[in-house]
This record gives C-alpha cells, sequence and structure tokens, in this order.
C-alpha cells in the first residue's frame, strides 16, 4: 500500500474528527446555555415568592422566612449567563434577606423605618427580577409574565376558565 492510497483516508478521517468535535461542543453548549437559563427562571420565581412575603410584611407586619435555596444551589449556572452588574444586582436582593430577619426579629423600631427599609428591599428585588426577566425568558415569555404581573387576579382566572390566557 503507497501513501497516495492512505491519504485520502487520513484525511477523510482528520475531517470526521474534526466534525465530530464541533458538533459536540456547539451541543454542549447549548446544553450550558439552556441549564443556566432555567436557573435563572427559577432563580427568578424565588425572587418573586420572595417579593410577595416582603409586602406581607410590610404592609401587614407579618414576617414569614424567605427562600434562597435555588439561589445558592444555582448561582454558579447564574453566573455563567449573567454580566457581571446584571449578577450584582440579583446578589444585592438576596443580601438584603439579612436586614429583612433583623427586621423580623425586632419589633421595637418605628413603623415608618420598617416599612421604608421593607421597600428598598422590594425595589432590590424588583430590579433583580428585570435583569432576570432579560436573559431568562425570551420575549414572548416576559411578555406574558408582565401582562400576568400586571393584570387583576380575576381577569387572570377568568382567562384561564376560558382556556385563553390574560
Amino acid at each position: 500500500m503507497e501513501l497516495r492510497d492512505l491519504l485520502p483516508g487520513i484525511i477523510g478521517s482528520f475531517v470526521g474528527v474534526m466534525g465530530w468535535l464541533l458538533v459536540g461542543l456547539y451541543i454542549q453548549r447549548r446544553q450550558f446555555f439552556r441549564q443556566a437559563r432555567n436557573a435563572a427562571k427559577a432563580v427568578y420565581f424565588e425572587l418573586d415568592v420572595n417579593i410577595a412575603t416582603i409586602s406581607v410584611a410590610r404592609e401587614h407586619g407579618l414576617f414569614s422566612d424567605l427562600d434562597r435555596s435555588s439561589f445558592e444551589r444555582l448561582l454558579p449556572e447564574l453566573a455563567t449567563l449573567l454580566r457581571a452588574a446584571d449578577l450584582k444586582l440579583v446578589v444585592d436582593a438576596y443580601m438584603t434577606h439579612a436586614g429583612y430577619r433583623q427586621f423580623a426579629s425586632r419589633a421595637e423600631l418605628p413603623a415608618e423605618v420598617r416599612r421604608a427599609a421593607l421597600t428598598a428591599f422590594a425595589g432590590a428585588h424588583e430590579r433583580a427580577l428585570a435583569a432576570l426577566r432579560a436573559c431568562a425568558f425570551t420575549a414572548a415569555e416576559s411578555r406574558a409574565i408582565t401582562a400576568t404581573d400586571s393584570a387583576e387576579p380575576t381577569a387572570v382566572a377568568e382567562g384561564a376558565t376560558k382556556g385563553t390566557h390574560a
């Protein structure tokens, strides 16, 4: 066997291996991106629940625990998806949890101070939600979430019973 007979096979093998590697890397990158987006969605909804908890504490003085398990578990995925400024917004929202716990344990603080701090905590959560919404959801999903958030609860319920979305 001569080199000219083996050369097409060697070149074909090299091209095949390189193609296989490139396709594998492309598929793996898409999978990591999908996992990071799913992590951002989980943290988004955890922050959304926390805003509701903070609102109840601000309006009625009932302090329940804030959740942070998704954030702690999924922070590495978030770090791959979010820009540094957006990641800082999310971290800032979770940093307010320490202050929230202090307000929950200290009833002697004036109501105005408590209300102002809880409003600031909710604002930090809102900024984090906006950052996550921009990268975790498609434009259509983001519009649907925003429409659901701003719709009257009865209108959303009526739309669900009719098979349409509000």
